[in-house]
């Protein structure tokens, strides 16, 4: 269910929460190890996983993706606002911790609309006292309301970094998961950065597609799968950081890291 409203954390919209439809961060955490997952979202994953064994280390390769844009935005290019769209459960190193290990006044907004995320919110409000987080119950569909809730915490006037991982493949439509981005970006100032990680099948491809056809075929809100041309064009005229959409595995990876492709792009790109 698609919602277009801010809340609170001491608010959660339990009563939303269908523990009987498989939801994607809930595989997501299981794959990660996580106990926040139900009985329909393990057996799922668990099919998934007897076609693609790798979603495992794809899961983990795009949770580490996450860690080093963080860092390079924030060490690299000296970002301290961070607007997290599609959070998911949280996790280790989540946004807030990767950013204010760097820099301890950044400042951190979290957006989702899983009732389940909403009750974990308080675990991503443990800010640095210099910095700040906070949390929208906020629809991905409608940017503007995203935009308006974070004004009470990001100064728009100064460079923000939207993270936008694992989120756009479920908005199918090309044309409109891009305007969704643009309409993002449209009042973020210049020097302002975009990152969006996007499962595709240009790797481990038959596979792959297998496992999109037994997830679609099921009741939880469908996902679509793009190439990497696909990906760098939801970033629109924004300018790509190198080494441009690459398998988020080989986006800048840790010094002396064996590295392997994963069914996972990941791209940061640059307002000017």
């Amino acid at each position: 269910m698609w919602r277009s409203q801010v809340s609170t954390p001491d608010s959660p919209s339990v009563a939303e929460l269908d523990t009987g439809i498989p939801h994607s961060a809930r595989l997501w955490n299981y794959w990660l190890g996580g106990k926040d997952n139900f009985a329909a979202d393990r057996a799922v994953a668990d099919q998934i996983l007897e076609m693609v064994p790798e979603m495992v280390g794809s899961a983990r390769a795009d949770r580490a993706f996450l860690g080093r844009a963080v860092r390079h935005l924030a060490g690299t290019e000296g970002i301290r606002q961070f607007l997290d769209v599609g959070t998911g459960i949280p996790t280790a190193d989540n946004t807030h911790e990767v950013a204010q290990r760097t820099a301890p006044s950044s400042r951190i907004v979290y957006v989702d609309n899983d009732p389940m995320v909403l009750t974990h919110a308080r675990a991503l409000l443990t800010s640095h006292p210099e910095g700040a987080t906070d949390y929208l119950d906020a629809d991905l569909r409608d940017p503007e309301a995203i935009v308006e809730g974070a004004k009470r915490t990001l100064d728009f006037d100064e460079p923000i970094a939207v993270m936008m991982l694992g989120i756009l493949n479920f908005v199918p439509d090309d044309a409109e998961a891009a305007d969704l981005v643009r309409r993002l970006v449209a009042p973020l100032p210049s020097g302002s950065f975009v990152t969006i990680s996007h499962p595709t099948t240009e790797v481990n491809g038959p596979v792959m597609i297998e496992a999109l056809k037994l997830w679609n075929e099921g009741p939880a809100a469908k996902m679509v799968l793009r190439s990497a041309e696909q990906v760098a064009a939801l970033f629109g005229d924004l300018d790509m950081v190198e080494p441009g959409v690459v398998s988020c595995s080989l986006w800048h990876p840790d010094q002396g890291a064996a590295v392997e492709e994963v069914p996972h792009y990941g791209g940061v790109g640059r307002k000017r």
